[in-house]
């Protein structure tokens, strides 16, 4: 443990803290503790089995629902996601953020991160998923829709948020935010409210904003602590969503978006190109269309009933039903027991990223860290003389008198980086190898750490091909890390590969087409590479983003591009910045494991013949796939008239974009390659996007 980390300040809150951690676990028994896995889901759960599994299954529902509403097939997961489902109400109020004071009174709520994302869920009170649900289309919105306006995010996040899933069905429609008249406090006293506020009772009772209005209203849809929704803004973004969907005009939208966003078209001239009509007339349009939504009238004027059944409000208000996408047998869900220490550190890594619930959390994780049960005791001895009697005096194996857990370790040391404490980050990373060696997420830290280190130095990155091999690592155990890419990209670029580079960085972006930052990146690379026009163009984009920090750098990076492109040296060539030394890591063995690994790849590179022909770039359709001589695979693309036979020499290692893994009995799909010609129809694959 690192000795910096001060402890003193919690002392005043000793006995509050206490309060609030999580149960220690009893003498004996069995943790209740589980962890389920789904397609795209991890479920922590400790309410039992067949609750988890219909939690990893509504979320997989609803998932593959929005992808439905935006009319894809495959949507990305640029973020981890981890599901708590809490089984009663004190352990979900103990992490869930105070709101005046009190916690909050839904039975989800959603925390985002860097890292991970985080949904959190009291299993007590039926169908909780549907409390985040708005905050999860947006989720799923960041990554798989280009930039909009906030109305569209508003509207479509809003009309997600009122869905309800079975087993059989799947109902979507109905207002979002209509709320029971009799509501129960969290002592389970019935209290009198006023009576429902609704979105339909808002568009009926008001003067609607103008469209042109609604469309250039200025709206932060990067933020999941939105407020109240119960406002016009909602309301109209909500309906005119809901007329946009179910009149099949979300292709229209996109050519809108395009217009306004990228050709900096007017608005009223824009939705005149792009719906065939003028602002007033789609005004009228989605009015009239709201007008004739009787299911929405209806549940307004049962909601308004005296006391109605809050438990049972039945699916009578939803507009559209249809069955589900996934149902109970579609999808595998295993489970498997989860230490109790594990899921304490799990928990507590949630409370310190909530600042009402930090100093809790911290407490939790630095016990767990330095705790080392009978158990582990025994189990470090004998592992301990294992490697004693493998290794013997060898001063490059890795250190094994860590003690504690390694997820608390993980979680530490997360923290220490977003808090630019980097010598406590190192020995929590390393603590948590020595415990597990195969933790994808401690060679994901070291990669992110190691970055911000040369960052914060004005300095190289310290282990850049170490960083590199690590991050390939990641690629594989989550191919859909678009954080992973990115840094992949930066590292490329300091190394002096702009072109793999831009590759990199390009994958980040299709997995994430909101991220500015990567966007910024790519800018970098463009100018690395000597690729003016297409910096300056990137550059003069983001210097009318709404975030006024990045909007600044892209003006600094604008005007040294515009410098180093005239007069050939930087800007600020004459003024560098400090170049300090890297400090030396204590994570030497993995260091020392990815320099062998690096040498191993140069070596065989170097023994085949040299490749220094330009990679060609083409869209086609994929006709077919030969996996006969395995690992190596052909590839038959057809583009344009002519037939292109690429060879990936092996498929397993292939960078690939838009699919979890390789399949060779793909067949008819779209894709884009990128390849290094042999001749005129033939080649070796690049890498490969599969749609």
């Amino acid at each position: 443990m690192p000795g910096i980390r001060s402890i003193s300040f919690r002392v005043a809150v000793t006995l509050w803290a206490l309060s609030l951690a999580c149960p220690a676990p009893a003498v004996n028994e069995p943790s209740p503790w589980l962890e389920l896995h789904s397609a795209h889901f991890t479920v922590i759960t400790d309410a039992g089995e067949k609750k988890g599994r219909e939690v990893a299954l509504r979320f997989e529902q609803m998932r593959a629902v929005f992808g439905s509403l935006l009319g894809k097939e495959r949507l990305s997961q640029p973020i981890p996601l981890t599901i708590l489902a809490l089984r009663n109400d004190k352990t979900y109020y103990q992490a869930a953020p105070l709101r005046n004071g009190h916690p909050l009174d839904t039975p989800g709520f959603f925390l985002p991160g860097e890292d991970q994302d985080f949904i959190v869920l009291n299993l007590f009170e039926d169908e909780s998923w549907r409390a985040v649900a708005h905050d999860f289309a947006h989720m799923l919105l960041n990554a798989n829709y280009p930039p909009a306006q906030g109305w569209f995010d508003e509207g479509l996040a809003e009309y997600f948020g009122s869905i309800r899933v079975d087993n059989r069905q799947v109902d979507i429609g109905g207002d979002p935010e209509l709320q029971p008249t009799v509501k129960e406090d969290l002592l389970g006293n019935q209290r009198d409210t006023n009576p429902p506020k609704s979105l339909t009772e808002l568009l009926g009772a008001q003067v609607w904003i103008s469209l042109p209005d609604l469309f250039t209203m200025k709206h932060d849809t990067s933020s999941y602590n939105e407020g109240t929704h119960h406002t016009l803004y909602y309301a109209e973004s909500w309906m005119v969503m809901h007329y946009l969907i179910h009149e099949g005009k979300l292709p229209e939208t996109g050519a809108y978006f395009g217009l306004v966003l990228t050709q900096n078209v007017p608005v009223e001239d824009a939705i005149q190109k792009a719906y065939g009509m003028s602002s007033l007339q789609l005004e009228q349009a989605v009015k009239d269309y709201f007008h004739s939504q009787a299911t929405l009238i209806d549940a307004l004027t049962t909601a308004r009933q005296q006391n109605p059944d809050p438990a049972h409000p039945g699916h009578s208000d939803q507009a559209y039903h249809f069955p589900v996408p996934v149902g109970p047998d579609d999808t595998a869900i295993p489970a498997t027991p989860l230490p109790e220490d594990d899921a304490r550190a799990i928990y507590a890594a949630v409370q310190i990223r909530i600042p009402d619930r930090r100093d809790a959390g911290l407490k939790e994780l630095l016990t767990l860290a330095t705790t080392t049960t009978p158990a582990e005791a025994r189990a470090q001895a004998k592992s301990d003389a294992q490697e004693q009697r493998r290794f013997g005096d060898d001063p490059d194996k890795l250190p094994s008198n860590a003690v504690g857990n390694e997820i608390a370790h993980r979680a530490l040391a997360w923290d220490d980086i977003e808090h630019s404490q980097f010598e406590p980050a190192l020995s929590e990373l390393s603590d948590a190898a020595a415990l597990n060696r195969t933790d994808m997420w401690v060679r994901y830290y070291l990669s992110v750490l190691k970055y911000r280190m040369g960052q914060a130095k004005h300095s190289e990155t310290p282990g850049l091909a170490n960083m590199m091999q690590d991050l390939k690592a990641v690629l594989e155990w989550y191919p859909e890390l678009a954080d992973a890419y990115d840094l992949l990209a930066l590292a490329r670029t300091e190394g002096g590969g702009p072109t793999a580079a831009l590759q990199s960085e390009r994958a980040a972006i299709m997995l994430s087409p909101r991220n500015e930052l990567y966007a910024l990146h790519l800018a970098e690379i463009y100018i690395a590479g000597k690729q003016w026009d297409a910096a300056k163009a990137q550059l003069e984009r983001l210097k009318a983003s709404g975030n006024p920090q990045l909007a600044a750098l892209a003006k600094e990076q604008l005007d040294e591009a515009t410098a180093e492109h005239k007069y050939g040296i930087p800007l600020n060539a004459a003024n560098p910045g400090p170049k300090l030394e890297p400090q030396k890591s204590p994570f030497d063995v993995l260091e020392q494991d990815a320099a062998k690994r690096a040498a191993e790849e140069k070596a065989e590179q170097a023994a085949a013949p040299a490749n220094n022909r330009p990679a060609k770039y083409v869209q086609g359709r994929l006709v077919a796939v030969d996996c006969s001589q395995a690992p190596a695979a052909i590839l038959t693309v057809s583009s344009g008239g002519t037939t292109l036979k690429l060879r990936a020499v092996d498929y397993k290692n292939l960078l690939l974009i838009g699919a979890d893994s390789f399949s060779c009995d793909w067949k008819n799909r779209q894709v884009s390659v990128n390849y290094k010609p042999g001749g005129l129809t033939d080649g070796d694959l690049v890498s490969l996007e599969v749609r």
